[in-house]
């Protein structure tokens, strides 16, 4: 068995599965809005801020913090970007757990 069949193997797997579709073809939707795609990519540049400045050490940041939690408030009022951050969490978890289960098998060589 060769370890890149199986790897490609394993990506059109996920490709396929009921996580990543799912995922992709709500994404494609509302990043087809202009108004939305927007919003959720406002949120998600603000979400990202912060968690940079977690990884990185500096200052909590209240004030941004807070406008990260209305900007979620607000969002997941739309039924479709609630569903949509459910499945993006939904597909990350899917992911972690793959990257976990190959972690596992080589952590002896690490």
């Amino acid at each position: 068995m060769n370890v890149y069949d199986t790897a490609n193997r394993l990506a059109k797997e996920i490709k396929e599965s009921e996580e990543y579709t799912g995922y992709k073809k709500l994404k494609d939707i509302l990043m087809g809005n202009p108004e939305t795609k927007k919003k959720i990519e406002d949120f998600e540049k603000l979400r990202y801020e912060l968690q940079l400045m977690q990884y990185t050490g500096e200052e909590k940041d209240e004030e941004k913090n807070k406008k990260l939690q209305e900007m979620y408030a607000m969002l997941v009022q739309d039924h479709q970007i609630k569903e949509y951050f459910d499945l993006e969490v939904k597909f990350n978890v899917m992911i972690a757990d793959v990257n976990k289960i190959i972690a596992e098998a080589i952590k002896d060589a690490l």
